[in-house]
């Protein structure tokens, strides 16, 4: 007898056996991606403090996020700010008051429908807000950078498919 055949035969993998390990190597992907993501939301909501820390020390992050939707124009009613933001009613209402009472928006008549009102950002919210998102993209914008312009894209691309865009 030789060798070669005294060592235990090696059976090939059956494609059950493969898609066991698959999925268990797809499970500790997933796992790792939720917990970085989890790492990632945290570090979005300190730098949502910090930067209503930098637009008025009493703002909260809410407040900061309800500006922010303001001074883009991207939201610039109640409604469309509860919509954007997927929060409730009264916690808007109480963020638009604080804003109006410390300077940074103002109630305007809708030039559109005169019986309608909007939110614009004051001159110093928009200054303030400005402020705050530079000290933020310079922060995220130093990691970034030392990233390929393909593997930017490609997280992009990744980022827009997995929020179902």
């Amino acid at each position: 007898m030789s060798a070669s055949s005294d060592a235990p035969a090696e059976t090939p993998a059956s494609d059950a056996d493969a898609e066991l390990l698959g999925d268990a190597e797809i499970d500790h992907a997933i796992t790792r991606v939720e917990q970085e993501l989890g790492r990632l939301f945290a570090r979005i909501r300190v730098s949502w403090r910090e930067a209503a820390a930098t637009v008025h020390p009493d703002l909260q992050p809410l407040g900061y996020q309800v500006l922010t939707s303001i001074a883009t124009g991207k939201a610039t009613s109640a409604g469309a700010i509860i919509e954007r933001l997927q929060t409730d009613k009264s916690a808007v209402s109480r963020q638009v008051r604080q804003l109006e009472q410390l300077g940074l928006v103002e109630s305007i008549p809708d030039p559109e429908d005169g019986r309608a009102r909007v939110l614009v950002a004051t001159d110093l919210a928009q200054e303030r807000v400005a402020l705050a998102r530079s000290q933020y993209e310079g922060r995220i914008g130093e990691r970034l950078r030392r990233w390929t312009a393909a593997d930017l894209d490609h997280f992009a691309d990744l980022l827009a498919a997995l929020g179902g865009n």
